[in-house]
């Protein structure tokens, strides 16, 4: 629910380089919870206290008590971007089994327990007063990607290009069929749970700058947002830094996954600038095949089908990821990243996404304990 720990480095107001390469930054969320259990416990404030002191201003408490959150600085080598949250990953770790518990990289808590409370802190309060029982269970994990853009002008074209081929993102992400010690049928439960909040969206065809401005204003007034941070949009501009932040995955179990999708998602924006550039119009998508494009990528992952969002059939979601694939390969060779994300994209097509590779460890063993031991190896790294 945060606004954006990536970009607090002082590299923050430089979106690109001399030539045009966009910068990368990102945020993963995380689960706390019981090493012999595997519930959420509300531990982060005895985590935050075993965290490295050289560390703790990219590590920051999130919306509920068994969550915790980190952010890479931004950058334009992959490599900077896998050695920052690698360090982060971790010394968080190991904070967090000396403060007892366990971190676990995974969308929403797959075992049964107590909720854990929210975090002491007036804004969160004020959203506990105004949206009550709309707190999911043990606390929902995401990942967002922030990528340098030149103004909020080229920001909103670039958020109408990208919207068709963020369900695609989702199913690659998707890392939470567990919740209350049973199989939901879904691949990303989280997403299910997210999208009880009002302001959670596809985001909307934009006019121009002061139509999304505007649009906040509404939302405010209307209600169901406190304030422009809740802006639940799946992709929206950063309120305090100059980027796009892409917000509709779950966080992914390894480095090899948030690294893959980073580096997707940087071409997918690098790709639109392109496009906004030679005078290419964006695809104004149909709002509700939208939404049935997320639902389908929430519920099948990368493992079943996907809706083909240029005639509304279905296909399989492999066959969407790699039409993704082939559409942003010249802005993945320009970054120098094409050859790491070849070889990233052959490791998840071997194992799976986040949400298989739950359900395969499962499936031998019929304990979910063991699934969270798994989740918490891949977490480590």
């Amino acid at each position: 629910m945060s606004s954006g720990v990536a970009a607090r480095s002082d590299g923050a107001s430089a979106p690109a380089d001399d030539a045009g390469l966009r910068t990368v930054g990102v945020e993963e969320e995380f689960l706390l919870v019981d090493p012999h259990t595997g519930a959420a416990v509300p531990a982060v404030d005895l985590v935050m206290e075993q965290v490295p002191a050289e560390l703790r201003g990219q590590v920051e408490r999130e919306f509920q008590t068994s969550q915790i959150e980190i952010g890479s600085p931004p950058g334009l080598e992959l490599s900077s971007i896998r050695h920052s949250l690698g360090v982060l990953r971790a010394a968080l770790a190991d904070a967090a089994e000396r403060a007892g518990v366990r971190l676990l990289a995974i969308g929403t808590g797959p075992v049964d327990g107590p909720v854990p409370p929210v975090v002491d802190k007036p804004r969160f309060d004020r959203m506990i007063e105004r949206f009550r029982l709309l707190v999911p269970g043990p606390g929902n994990n995401g990942m967002h990607v922030h990528v340098g853009v030149p103004d909020p002008d080229t920001g909103v074209q670039v958020l109408n290009h990208v919207r068709p081929w963020l369900p695609v993102l989702q199913a690659a992400t998707t890392n939470s069929p567990f919740a209350a010690s049973e199989d939901t049928g879904y691949a990303s439960w989280r997403s299910v749970e997210w999208e009880r909040w009002p302001s959670v969206a596809p985001t909307p065809w934009l006019e121009s700058y002061e139509h999304y401005q505007r649009l906040i204003r509404q939302l405010i007034a209307s209600g169901v947002m406190l304030d422009e941070g809740m802006l639940y949009w799946y992709a929206r501009l950063s309120a305090k830094y100059p980027t796009v932040e892409i917000r509709i995955g779950d966080v992914c179990p390894s480095l090899d996954d948030t690294v893959l999708v980073a580096a997707l998602v940087r071409a997918l924006v690098a790709t639109a600038m392109s496009d906004i550039a030679e005078g290419r119009p964006a695809v104004n998508t149909d709002h509700h095949l939208l939404v049935a494009a997320h639902w389908r990528a929430a519920h099948d992952g990368l493992e079943g089908e996907g809706v083909d969002l240029s005639n509304g059939e279905l296909r399989p979601a492999w066959q969407l990821l790699d039409r993704l694939v082939e559409r942003v390969r010249p802005a993945l060779a320009e970054h120098g990243d094409l050859d790491e994300v070849t070889g990233l994209l052959g490791g998840l097509r071997r194992h799976g996404t986040g949400a298989a590779r739950q359900r395969a460890v499962f499936a031998r063993t019929g304990r979910l304990e063991d699934v969270v031991a798994d989740v918490a190896r891949q977490t480590r790294g």
